[in-house]
């Protein structure tokens, strides 16, 4: 499986980060790198500073012949594969990989964890890197935060490698095998890439190909497509989710919110220990039903390799949650401020409203931004006993306001900053004001994170 690279003509396609940490470590092993991009220099100047004169560039466009010259295509995660010039050098033999495969081959030895969904893989990896930390080293990273190839860069040693996998990434592998492979769920997104629900799914489905017998595969009880990616898997199948497990092997939720984990079955499991388990979630950081579904795919990932279950009981106490999502920023005269930017589609939005519980309408809800055309009326019966106001923002406000606009009172304020200054008119003791956008940011931000940062700083100057 190693790549040999010493000499070789490799290119890049991309310089987001992921590309350009492919970039260095092409450059590492000895390849002549070429990156392109159609983006000019004047936008790259991160990626130009990072890689200096270490590569060839070919910037404001791509060149056919770059890519048919190649000994090798490595393709950042935000470049799709139907682009006609990898079409070209797919048919004329040349290999072509994304920046997680080209991690892969020199990661081979140490066992993965990968996890995908379209919702909530981030706290799900982050949750499960927790869990892994207490009882051994552990990267976490892959589209939440840090590429893999940086792993392979720092010379680091690690005993687990805990990854999230978007749709985008597994694309690109061709010869990945995660030791446990997790997915959450499916639901509409990324339409705009896709050519359907099914054409995304067949993407996400990559994560179980190369599975093996003695490997596991995790999926969400509730979710028929999920549950079908993971039975593809040659390894064990355990589900998780609400009622009962029956004869199979997984977690529930119990009374009281306690997660049940049972790990008894015909045939051998990869993690020690036998009978059922309970695990309590008692932090605000892992609030609503949505989170109980989080922990419990994280527990499994998390004792399917070993840790005891002592270390995953520190591990889901001690977790603070994740920036951007459901992140109580400021609790201001009676005022919840949450930052759920993270929620970047239709459904992600659903689950933040129902961490909230319904009584009396108290929450002001910011939507909009850059739509991914997915309709919005799925939120609408999550409205009525939460939702005391609408204010839209962004592009995708008349569609926004179409949508929902007759079950609460609504206003197009346009901006993040006029929505936070509505919004602390709007608001009195008890009431939460939540940014969960239900859209991409990239209409007014460079992203999510510069979008709940923005949120974070306008809610700390309202004095």
């Amino acid at each position: 499986m190693a790549l040999q690279l010493k000499g070789r003509q490799a290119l890049v396609v991309g310089l987001a980060k992921s590309g350009v940490a492919a970039a260095r470590l092409l450059v590492a092993q000895g390849a002549r790198v070429t990156v392109t991009d159609r983006r000019a220099a004047t936008e790259l100047h991160g990626a130009l500073a990072a890689l200096g004169d270490t590569v060839s560039y070919a910037l404001g466009g791509h060149d056919p012949a770059d890519f048919t010259g190649a000994d090798l295509v490595v393709v950042s995660p935000g470049v799709p594969l139907a682009l006609p010039e990898i079409a070209e050098a797919r048919r004329q033999g040349v290999p072509v990989i994304g920046e997680v495969e080209l991690a892969w081959r020199f990661l081979e030895h140490v066992p993965l964890v990968g996890i995908t969904g379209t919702n909530g893989k981030s706290t799900t990896t982050a949750l499960a890197g927790e869990l892994f930390h207490q009882d051994r080293r552990t990267f976490v990273g892959g589209n939440l935060g840090t590429p893999l190839c940086e792993l392979v860069l720092s010379g680091r040693t690690v005993d687990v490698v805990v990854a999230e996998l978007s749709s985008f990434q597994l694309e690109g592998v061709d010869r990945l095998r995660p030791r446990v492979a997790a997915t959450l769920n499916l639901t509409p997104d990324h339409l705009d890439r896709y050519a359907s629900l099914e054409e995304y799914a067949l993407a996400k489905a990559r994560l179980f190909a190369r599975q093996q017998p003695g490997d596991v595969a995790i999926a969400n009880a509730r979710d028929e497509r999920a549950v079908a990616m993971a039975a593809s898997s040659r390894g064990t199948l355990m589900t998780f989710g609400f009622g009962s497990l029956g004869q199979g092997r997984g977690a529930r939720v119990g009374q009281g919110g306690e997660l049940a984990v049972s790990i008894e079955g015909p045939g051998s499991l990869a993690f020690p220990g036998s009978g059922d388990e309970r695990y309590q979630v008692r932090g605000r950081a892992l609030r609503g039903r949505h989170n109980l579904e989080n922990a419990m795919a994280a527990v499994l990932c998390a004792r399917a390799l070993g840790v005891p279950p002592a270390q995953v009981q520190a591990g889901l106490d001690g977790f603070p949650g994740l920036p951007h999502r459901l992140e109580v920023v400021r609790e201001r005269d009676g005022v919840e401020w949450v930052n759920d930017s993270k929620a970047t589609n239709v459904d992600s939005t659903l689950v933040a409203l129902q961490a909230f519980e319904p009584g009396r309408p108290r929450v002001v809800l910011f939507l909009g931004g850059r739509g991914k055309g997915a309709p919005y009326a799925p939120l609408r019966p999550l409205f009525e006993g939460r939702v005391k106001a609408l204010l839209t923002v962004g592009e995708d406000a008349p569609t926004v306001e179409r949508e929902l606009g007759d079950l609460v009172p609504t206003e197009r304020v346009g901006t993040l900053e006029a929505a936070v200054a509505r919004a602390a008119a709007l608001t009195c003791p008890g009431d939460v004001v939540l940014l969960s956008p239900a859209c991409a940011s990239y209409d007014q931000f460079r992203s999510y994170e510069e979008r709940g940062e923005v949120f974070r700083r306008l809610v700390g100057g309202l004095g």
